[in-house]
């Protein structure tokens, strides 16, 4: 997952693949009044989708969707208020947005946050996991019988190059307190992500499930939890727009749902979610084992 840019890896696009129309079908997107999220409901705006914005910041939300209808000329364009760190409020969402809408073809899980600090929300759960790694399982589990229901339906977690250095715990998923490492908390979760993109898609074979790395961007995440680096990268990191291509590649083209269900995508082909000889291989059984303990975490904040 090294810095290349996007232009050396765009000269090899095909540019027919996101060439297509999206009319009629709809779009949910976490995390989508900034950076990558916003970047993706405006192309997939311009194409016609109807996008479901999910966001926790209502004046934000609130411009983001005025600002994707006057330049997309798109009114289908809806705001949900959604804390992902608030788990119960997770599943509630879902639930309700199950009886509300009849359809949702992509699910696109791109909110995310790489905390400085341990901090847990008031259910006791640790935060970076409740975003990063609860909220996308929950999200992935309620929606699943309503994606059922739509022809091609696609399931696009964002993850990070970071997960390359984390092999997947299977005790106890939430960082420790003590010394807390945000950034390895976070690509923690993001190997969670990965694990779970690979599971879901075992048992849903009528789910197109992918996982993509956008490379590193410039977006107000990176700028908040790693200044350092954001600093000296400045001139080489990504912009949002070259960040969400392959969201968009993989939320809208043809060509993407050739491609195995499962896998992790970098700028618009499959790459291999572990690095040569690596130590960060879980076995199938750890694997299994990890997704119980998601359900049953997850169970435990469902609405009866």
């Amino acid at each position: 997952m090294s810095l290349y840019t996007f232009d050396a890896a765009s000269k090899r696009f095909a540019e027919k693949d996101l060439e297509v129309s999206v009319a009629g079908r709809s779009f949910m997107i976490t995390g989508a009044n900034s950076g990558i999220g916003k970047a993706t409901a405006m192309a997939i705006a311009k194409k016609g989708g109807t996008i479901h914005l999910v966001c926790r910041n209502k004046d934000k939300a609130e411009e983001t969707r005025a600002e994707i209808v006057k330049e997309s000329g798109n009114k289908e364009i809806y705001v949900h208020i959604l804390d992902l760190s608030e788990t119960k409020k997770v599943w509630e969402f879902a639930e309700a947005f199950k009886k509300k809408y009849k359809t949702l073809n992509v699910l696109i899980n791109n909110a995310g946050c790489m905390m400085t600090k341990r901090e847990v929300n008031a259910e006791g759960l640790e935060k970076s996991f409740a975003i990063n790694s609860l909220a996308v399982y929950i999200l992935i589990k309620s929606l699943i019988p309503l994606l059922e229901k739509s022809p091609d339906p696609r399931v696009i977690t964002v993850t990070s190059g970071g997960m390359l250095v984390q092999k997947l715990r299977t005790g106890n998923l939430q960082s420790q307190r003590g010394r807390y490492d945000g950034t390895m908390v976070y690509a923690q979760n993001k190997r969670q992500q990965v694990v779970m993109t690979e599971q879901f898609a075992k048992a849903h074979t009528n789910i197109h499930f992918s996982v993509m790395h956008p490379g590193w961007v410039d977006t107000p995440m990176i700028t908040n939890a790693m200044p350092d680096f954001h600093h000296s990268m400045k001139e080489r990191l990504r912009t949002p727009e070259q960040g969400a291509d392959t969201v968009v590649w993989l939320a809208v083209s043809e060509a993407a749902v050739t491609k195995p269900s499962g896998r992790l995508f970098q700028d618009r082909k499959m790459v291999a979610a572990h690095l040569p000889l690596a130590w960060t291989h879980s076995s199938q059984t750890e694997d299994q084992k990890f997704m119980s303990v998601m359900e049953e975490i997850g169970k435990s904040f469902q609405p009866h």
